[in-house]
């Protein structure tokens, strides 16, 4: 969808403007402002199932077929209703990293063998409860997961989480990177691994699997860093006797601003043929991001606009504490007013109710100057890592989720 507006850049068939209302999926959404009030997530189930079945077809396009298989991060979100609609559209497993994201996506109704376990300086605590799901396949990330799961499930099949200490992520933002030049907390670097191997076969443990995940919110730009990050990871799979799965974790972008080129998943495919078409190794995928991110909005309520200096402010119902990218990674939500006219544009910062200096949700933000008209805003790209980070600073934790058809 082209646009004579570049701050339109935005639109798309189920999510732009009809006789000068904004509609998603299909809804008029002021008159979801209206019945749900505000805050409110508003996600859209038809999109979602969109995102996961681009997903498959660019896996089928690149050879992998039936030998891949997708995860969703349940990190990014994990409303229930939205949970058991990914369930029950059988297109993809879940990809958890706690022992209540398991038992809570077992409550929503997948099957402990349908989820793929990878986490991160865990407790005995931990370990014992996941050891009771039988069929939880679990992702080691250091030679203190490995002697663990060894002491209580000897025997038994595991992945080992690497870290090729190569990184990728969304214009080189080194906030979203989970491998790179620094040394960073996940996996086993390549130096370990021989004895991170050694340790799993003192165990009786046999490697099936070599997980990583390095960074995200790439697009199309950081394609060819996608590219040097699997010929990393290959160094570990060459010299791993029994591997015959690979996941490669997440990662897969949405634009954010106009400028953003969005991820072409053909170019994708095409990195993933080269390293992947060839042999029978199994591919795992556990994109959260790009399947729920610009699958939900973030309707708020104005408060109030003033101007402070050389600055016009809007005021918005909520702060960061309930959708926290834009503060912690520097991710601007765009927000779009409700209702489009032929009223010139100005540039605002839109800020929350915080009484702290990250609360911005997106500065120099070109708004209609009539807004003072205007009742709601829409924050876009609220789908994935906003409700499920949120927390309840100053008192100001409240908020509504809904799924729509």
């Amino acid at each position: 969808m082209s646009h004579d507006n570049p701050h339109d850049w935005w639109q798309r068939a189920d999510l732009c403007y009809q006789d000068q209302q904004l509609y998603f999926s299909g809804h008029k959404v002021k008159q979801l402002a209206q019945q749900f009030g505000s805050p409110s997530f508003v996600y859209s189930a038809s999109r979602i199932k969109a995102n996961l079945e681009r997903i498959r077809q660019a896996l089928n396009n690149a050879g992998l077929g039936r030998r891949s298989t997708i995860y969703y991060a349940m990190k990014a979100n994990r409303f229930a209703p939205l949970l058991r609609f990914l369930k029950q559209s059988g297109l993809c497993g879940i990809d958890a990293c706690s022992p209540n994201e398991v038992r809570h996506a077992i409550s929503c109704g997948f099957l402990p063998s349908e989820i793929s376990f990878t986490a991160t300086s865990l407790s005995q605590k931990d370990f014992s409860e996941l050891a009771r799901y039988d069929g939880l396949f679990m992702d080691c990330d250091s030679l203190h997961a490995i002697r663990c799961w060894g002491e209580m499930k000897p025997g038994s099949e595991i992945g080992i989480r690497i870290n090729p200490a190569i990184g990728i992520s969304r214009s080189c933002n080194e906030k979203l990177k989970y491998a790179g030049c620094g040394t960073t907390k996940f996996g086993i670097y390549y130096e370990q691994f021989e004895q991170a191997l050694a340790l799993a076969e003192q165990y009786d443990l046999i490697v099936r699997k070599i997980h990583f995940h390095t960074g995200c919110g790439y697009l199309s730009s950081e394609l060819q860093q996608l590219d040097h990050v699997f010929t990393e990871c290959m160094k570990f799979v060459n010299i791993a006797p029994d591997i015959t799965r690979i996941n490669i974790g997440g990662g897969l972008g949405v634009p954010h601003l106009a400028d953003d080129q969005p991820l072409d998943l053909e170019q994708w495919s095409a990195v993933l043929h080269k390293h992947f078409a060839q042999g029978d190794m199994h591919i795992e995928v556990e994109p959260g991001d790009y399947i729920c991110k610009d699958a939900g909005i973030l309707l708020l309520n104005k408060t109030y606009i003033e101007q402070k200096r050389d600055t016009l402010f809007v005021g918005v119902d909520a702060g960061f504490n309930i959708a926290p990218e834009p503060a912690y990674y520097g991710l601007p939500f765009q927000p779009v007013p409700l209702l489009q006219d032929d009223t010139p544009l100005t540039a605002m910062t839109v800020v929350g109710n915080i009484n702290e200096a990250l609360d911005v949700w997106y500065v120099n933000a070109m708004l209609p100057s009539n807004l003072q008209q205007h009742d709601y805003l829409a924050l876009i790209n609220a789908g994935a890592y906003s409700s499920s980070m949120a927390s309840n600073h100053c008192m100001r934790g409240e908020f509504n989720e809904f799924l729509l058809d």
